[in-house]
């Protein structure tokens, strides 16, 4: 650990009260705790961030508005360390101070309203969590304006915490409204949107809109393109994106068209054709894959770790094409690359890769009021083969219905998976399980 300054160590251990505080005691401790801080070493951090919240409270009191910096200061070393009951009552007391001192719209608020948020967040208390970050928000855009870059490390927080809450609309419109803010800043053609619009991709391919998502890839990979030098390493996500929403489209149907599913690993009946690859797949997603792969190709130094992630989505895309042995060849190529990279954990376990929950589930359920709605899970077990068929497939616990959970069943039955590697070879795996949460209507009060 770095020692202290001579100083400094004195302040620390002087006794309260011995000498009146001055402006110039609490600088000198404040420049050595901004040192500490920004130099990431939090446990040379936290000693100093106490002492001058100390000082400052000798100096001017236990509710002064001079406390509401040091506390807040405080409060984010200790979020840094991990601390974050001893974070969050440092965050309340500043937000306290803060209001009781200078209003509810006082600029002093921002910090220590958006630092309890994401305490909160971290903590997974997402009730508080959105509310707090919301009120922040709107502080943010009051003040400096409905497009203000600053609210943008208020936004992320606030959208976890309403995706974890699954208040669905809400999340899509500050996705939208984040990518908003970032263009009106930085110009629509920023490397620096790329963050904004990738999340959104990912978010909407989440939610089962493949088009979309795959719009908003797309948008990524224009602005990568564009970016000079960076431009190698800025489209290899948007050109997974692309080809991850082509696959999972075939596989799991388009939520934004309703399409009705089919079993994408069924055989296919007698004269049937299509001007699509093998299973429905469009053929522009295995051109992305490649194309990332020649990108990543001509980077030097090579980046294992990348080069291994597309050469496990080049074998998804194999598998759910019904190429195993295809499949296989990339996935022990993908291995030996992250065995470089230091880790193979990405394909220790097996790996989901087409599964159409039932019409009743969360993901799926046009229920929109939730107060309406009674929520049942149905916990499946089963074995993922070598070659990622789901077999064995039994239901392990639930409180659905016996024909709600024989959806459940004939849905896994029908999943794909990419098998786990065991020193490099895929390996079958027995005991793997899927929760499945279903929505049905409350039964009316007589």
């Amino acid at each position: 650990m770095k020692r202290l300054p001579l100083i400094v160590v004195a302040a620390l251990l002087a006794p309260a009260g011995a000498l009146a505080v001055t402006d110039a005691d609490r600088l000198v401790v404040y420049r050595d705790f901004r040192t500490a801080f920004d130099a990431h070493h939090y446990p040379d951090a936290l000693p100093l961030a106490t002492k001058l919240v100390e000082l400052t409270e000798e100096q001017f009191g236990a509710s002064d508005r001079a406390l509401v910096n040091p506390l807040c200061n405080l409060g984010t070393t200790q979020y840094r360390l991990g601390d974050y009951k001893h974070a969050e009552d440092s965050y309340v007391r500043s937000v306290k101070i803060a209001a009781d001192t200078g209003g509810n719209g006082d600029r002093l608020l921002l910090r220590p309203l958006h630092g309890l948020g994401a305490t909160y967040y971290a903590t997974r208390q997402f009730e508080d969590a959105s509310a707090t970050l919301q009120r922040a928000l709107d502080l943010s855009r009051n003040l400096d304006g409905l497009l203000n870059p600053g609210q943008l490390t208020i936004l992320d927080p606030l959208i976890g915490s309403l995706v974890s809450l699954e208040r669905h609309s809400e999340a899509d419109r500050e996705f939208q409204y984040a990518v908003r803010v970032a263009e009106s800043a930085w110009g629509s053609t920023d490397p620096r949107v790329v963050r904004p619009v990738d999340r959104y991709a990912h978010w909407l391919e989440h939610m089962g809109r493949y088009p979309s998502a795959r719009a908003q890839y797309a948008r990524a990979l224009t602005v990568g393109e564009g970016a000079g030098t960076r431009a190698a390493r800025l489209v290899i996500e948007p050109l997974l994106g692309i080809a991850r929403t082509y696959r999972l489209e075939a596989t799991n149907g388009n939520e934004e068209e309703g399409a009705q599913y089919v079993d994408p690993f069924a055989q296919s009946g007698f004269g049937m054709t299509s001007d699509r690859g093998p299973r429905g797949l469009n053929p522009d997603g295995e051109k992305a894959l490649l194309l990332a792969l020649q990108t990543i190709d001509r980077m030097r130094p090579v980046d294992h770790q990348v080069r291994g992630k597309t050469l496990m989505e080049l074998g998804d895309w194999y598998l759910c094409a019904d190429q195993t042995d295809k499949s296989l060849a990339r996935y022990r190529e993908a291995w030996k690359e992250l065995e470089q990279a230091g880790s193979t954990a990405p394909l220790d376990e097996p790996r989901q890769l087409a599964y159409r929950a039932p019409a009743s589930s969360v993901t799926r359920s046009p229920l929109a009021e939730r107060t309406n709605a009674e929520e049942h899970s149905v916990e499946a077990t089963f074995t993922v083969t070598r070659d990622g068929h789901a077999t064995n497939v039994t239901t392990n616990s639930s409180d659905a219905s016996t024909g709600q959970q024989r959806l459940v069943l004939v849905a896994v039955k029908r999943a794909r998976y990419a098998p786990r590697l065991l020193n490099g070879e895929p390996a079958e795996t027995q005991g793997v399980t899927l929760i499945e949460k279903l929505l049905t209507k409350k039964p009316r009060q007589s």
